[in-house]
Order: C-alpha cells, then structure tokens, then sequence
C-alpha cells in the first residue's frame, strides 16, 4: 500500500460531557498511534460551530510536531 490516511470527524455532540481539552487531546493520541502504524496522513474537519475545533492550525501543528512521518491537513473547511 502506497499511503494511507485517515479524516477525523471528531465527536462533536452538544451536550455531552467531551469538552475541547479532551477533544484535542484524543486527536493529538489518535495521530500519534496512527504514525506508529506506519498511517501516514491525518486530515481534520473543521467545525466552525463546535469552540474546540474552530481553528484547526493550532492541532495540525501539535500533531506535525509530535510524529515522525504523518501528513496533516485539513479534510473539509466549511464556509457558511
């Protein structure tokens, strides 16, 4: 398999106990588990309406700095 990646569409349940800590944390374990895998490629939507991940540069850029070899991006960038 040439490459492989991944899109997150997160767990954006209004309402639920998740907050955007946990939200960001899990994001940032999931990427670093994917790399160890050998998934080379995280891609994140962007959720305007959800706080913890209006802005999704800060944990593109937590993420390239805490794995090897994973690509990241954004998958969809929503323009309401």
């Amino acid at each position: 398999m040439k490459s492989f990646g991944f899109l997150s569409f997160g767990h954006y349940v209004p309402g639920s106990d998740l907050d955007a800590k946990q939200m960001l944390t899990d994001a940032v374990d999931i990427a670093q588990g994917a790399d160890e895998l050998g998934v080379n490629g995280a891609y994140f939507r962007v959720h305007h309406f959800a706080p913890q991940s209006g802005s999704p540069m800060p944990l593109l850029a937590t993420i390239a700095a805490k794995t090897r070899n994973i690509e990241v991006g954004t998958g969809v960038i929503d323009l309401r």
